[in-house]
């Protein structure tokens, strides 16, 4: 049967493992991040600046403006 000491002996020695292995996964997310982030500026340092086309302009011929509706005085 176990007993509480050795019940108590087990999770301290789990308790342990499971700090060492936090303080490992914590170094390790650390260097993922700094490599992310050194791949990221490097990809933005050397990436060709992305090229915009200039707005295109339609070619259709200018408006025509109705004829005048405004009636002439005959000529005498």
């Amino acid at each position: 049967m176990d007993t509480p000491l050795a019940i108590a002996d087990a999770l301290g020695y789990l308790q342990h493992h499971l700090q060492e292995l936090t303080k490992h996964q914590n170094a390790l997310e650390h260097t993922i991040n700094a490599t992310l982030a050194g791949l990221t500026a490097q990809l933005l340092i050397t990436a060709p600046a992305p090229t915009v086309a200039p707005p295109s302009i339609p070619m259709f011929p200018p408006p025509v403006s109705p004829p005048s509706l405004v009636l002439s005085a005959p000529s005498k």
